[in-house]
């Protein structure tokens, strides 16, 4: 199996990339957002990961809006769906998509068979 490359880079040479290097390679909606700094809950989302990564535990977090860096991959991250924590598993090809596209908000809908108890314009079932 290949090993996973973002523009011709490891994950591990974009994780000890430093930050104005990383730019060139990465979107430009990540490169202003980057540009501008993170806010203080990114900034302690950031150091919750640093500190999982060495105990071993897993983060809870709100922020789906955070874009995935290098150096979350290999962790399990709960991102909260609106009602629940998803466990989300970082993978290599996940790195600089945002953490929410992972963790779905909407659940599918499954209607049930018409018949009894059904409503009037569905009750009706065809005999063939």
């Amino acid at each position: 199996m290949e090993e996973f490359r973002f523009k011709n880079k490891t994950v591990e040479e974009l994780s000890n990339m430093p930050a104005d290097q990383l730019l060139n390679f990465v979107s430009s909606g990540l490169r202003r957002r980057m540009k501008r700094g993170f806010t203080d809950q990114e900034k302690k989302l950031i150091e919750k990961v640093e500190k999982a990564r060495k105990s071993g535990k897993q983060v809870r977090t709100h922020l789906r809006e955070m874009f995935i860096l290098p150096s979350f991959v290999g962790l399990t991250i709960k991102v909260h769906n609106g009602k629940e924590f998803v466990p989300v598993e970082i993978k290599p090809n996940m790195v600089f998509h945002r953490l929410g596209e992972f963790a779905i908000t909407v659940k599918q809908v499954k209607h049930g068979t018409p018949g009894l108890s059904a409503t009037r314009s569905s009750s009706f079932v065809p005999i063939k």
